[in-house]
């Protein structure tokens, strides 16, 4: 297909692009509390076990570094046609693109590593691709995107169908009414500029990768079929499973069926009027999942015409004074942090390798539970984890000073917690829902993060919530007194003794002052090292020296009373602009127990032995 464009602007009057700026927040879910009547848009759980058309492979792109595609040349957002999708030019007007004869990227995938030119690209680019469709009566079909970072706005078949602001929660577009039955094309234009109104704002300490980074496909399901659920375990108990279905445009009365064939479960309940329909199961001879039993069971949910698989584990979390209780009992987080960032080839991961990859060197590092920094990963990764018993932190990146006092900021973290906390509520491995990590102690900042903080709940009140708090300094003390504190059920705090300010052994002595009898979490800690560098452990960027800290830590941390767990910063070294140390960083941040390229540090030799000898923390 060959798609030119005339040069010419449509006018736009500004209460047009006013209702249309406001149509674009109603419809991405980025709500004040005002609007909070109104109708959602369809946001697809479970959609990995749906039957889907893939679209991922090769889609043809065009870079547009002056956003010539959004923005006509007298500066006015073109918020609905005369963009590079348009498919009806002008008779005889000149052809200023041709997506047939334009290079292609790889979907899914970021574009910074896909071609040398655009590895500092920030800015827009468009995707096209043409497939294949043959429609099927009594249907809908959305467009299913995994994550697009950052602002994404998509087409079928040149009419606008939807966009979505965040760079890695999923959204669905409806796209029933736009298909043809035969031949058809989709654009997508993804915008990865920094915003100062934007989660994350302009800075981070992660490579601002762009792109569609996970996979794109289209999904149908009958006229009535089921966009969310939640089954979970009840607190306190070990056979009763609680839970709700909801079916959309089901009317009330209708019938939804949820069973557990292998523990011989299966009841049916109506809907109500909103669509939701309650369960109480009774499971008798129910294994419960941990780290050392993962036991998952196939659920099967049926309603109507509609029905969906899930693989799921059934267990507790919960909070007991400064204890973490795993199905009632105490546990204690032996962990890491991890960056969503691809083994050897670096780039965002996404791949089934990628995330046995870094999930199979948490394993070995002996590793319980996992820090997934800075936002959501690839829903690979928590299935992954589900099956292999690894405990999840999960967090929205709400990272260091963003807008707190604009509203408008505080609907997008909304937005992307409520995206993060749909798409993963079935997975037994998540049971820590972070809203922030080190940000500014005050009270507006405050106020914003409760707000967070009380969402999640409301959301999700079967998992605890998190956030990483930054530590006072007083000498060698070291205070965590957040008042955020307050509304968390865990604590977690980063600290970086021995790399930004004193030397590893001052670990020794520093003492530890928590405002809060609730369970904490050394959320960071670490240092850099260049893989392969050697020399005395007084010598910072060698092994030895990492190695060194990592000693002095364990030390310190045996010496906290509350703590319940740890996840050191980080698993594998990880692309950064920020870290342009030549011969040493050169663009990467190097406090990763492993390298990029999959060589392992001395630290992480010593981190394993702590843990396989259960030689730091335990759960009292």
């Amino acid at each position: 297909m060959r798609l030119s464009l005339s040069c010419f602007v449509r006018p736009r009057l500004v209460r047009q692009f006013a209702a249309s700026m406001l149509a674009f927040l109603l419809m991405t879910a980025c709500i004040p509390a005002a609007y909070a009547q109104e109708k959602q848009p369809t946001l697809l759980v479970d959609v990995d076990h749906r039957p889907a058309m893939s679209l991922d492979g090769e889609w043809h792109s065009i870079i547009d570094p002056y956003g010539s595609g959004l923005y006509g040349f007298h500066g006015k957002l073109r918020t609905t046609d005369g963009y590079f999708m348009n498919a009806t030019p002008k008779p005889d007007a000149p052809a200023d693109y041709n997506f047939a004869t334009s290079p292609t990227l790889k979907v899914p995938g970021d574009w910074n590593t896909q071609r040398p030119s655009l590895l500092y690209y920030e800015g827009p680019v468009w995707y096209e691709k043409d497939f294949t469709y043959h429609a099927r009566p009594g249907t809908h079909v959305f467009l299913h995107i995994g994550a697009a970072n950052y602002r994404s706005y998509v087409w079928v078949n040149t009419k606008k169908v939807c966009e979505h602001e965040g760079g890695f929660t999923p959204f669905d577009c409806e796209v029933t009414n736009v298909l043809k039955d035969g031949k058809n094309f989709v654009v997508i234009a993804v915008d990865s500029t920094r915003l100062a109104d934007g989660v994350p704002t302009l800075q981070t300490d992660w490579w601002n990768y762009g792109g569609l980074t996970r996979d794109v496909s289209l999904v149908s399901v009958p006229e009535q079929f089921v966009d969310d659920y939640d089954l979970h375990l009840r607190r306190g108990t070990t056979t009763q499973i609680d839970g709700w279905v909801h079916v959309v445009d089901a009317p009330a009365g209708a019938s939804v069926t949820v069973s557990i064939p292998e523990v011989k479960v299966q009841t049916t309940a109506q809907v109500s009027a909103d669509g939701r329909a309650e369960f109480h199961l009774q499971a008798a001879g129910l294994e419960l999942w941990s780290p050392s039993h993962p036991k998952l069971y196939r659920v099967l949910i049926r309603s109507g015409n509609d029905s969906l698989e899930d693989d799921m584990g059934f267990r507790t979390i919960d909070v007991r004074g400064t204890e973490i209780l795993l199905n009632g009992k105490p546990i204690f987080l032996h962990g890491v942090s991890i960056h969503a960032e691809a083994p050897y080839r670096t780039g965002r991961a996404w791949s089934e390798q990628d995330v046995q990859t870094l999930l199979g060197w948490a394993h070995e590092l002996g590793a319980n539970y996992v820090r997934l920094a800075h936002y959501p990963h690839d829903q690979r990764m928590t299935r992954l984890a589900d099956r292999m018993g690894i405990l999840v932190w999960s967090e929205i990146p709400t990272y260091w000073a963003i807008e707190f006092d604009n509203p408008a900021v505080l609907a997008k973290c909304e937005q992307q917690l409520h995206e993060m906390i749909r798409r993963d509520r079935d997975k037994a491995s998540v049971i820590l829902w972070s809203v922030a990590n080190e940000t500014p102690n005050n009270p507006v900042r405050t106020k914003f993060l409760e707000t967070l903080v009380a969402d999640a709940h409301r959301l999700d009140p079967t998992r605890l919530v998190t956030a990483a708090l930054l530590v006072r300094t007083q000498g060698m003390t070291e205070i965590v007194d957040d008042p955020l504190g307050q509304a968390l059920d865990v604590i977690g705090t980063n600290e970086y003794i021995g790399w930004y300010g004193y030397k590893p052994a001052d670990a020794d002595n520093t003492v530890w002052k928590i405002a809060y009898q609730k369970p904490l979490i050394m959320s960071e800690l670490g240092g850099g090292a260049v893989a392969g560098l050697h020399g005395p452990k007084t010598q910072m960027w060698t092994e030895e020296y990492q190695a060194d800290l990592y000693r002095h830590q364990i030390v310190m941390l045996n010496h906290i009373p509350q703590l319940r767990g740890m996840s050191p910063w980080v698993l594998m070294d990880f692309r950064s602009p920020r870290r342009v140390l030549p011969g040493i960083q050169d663009g990467f941040n190097r406090k990763g127990l492993i390298s990029d390229q999959g060589k392992k540090k001395m630290a992480f030799y010593v981190l394993q032995k702590a843990y396989k000898d259960n030689a730091v923390g335990k759960a009292q």
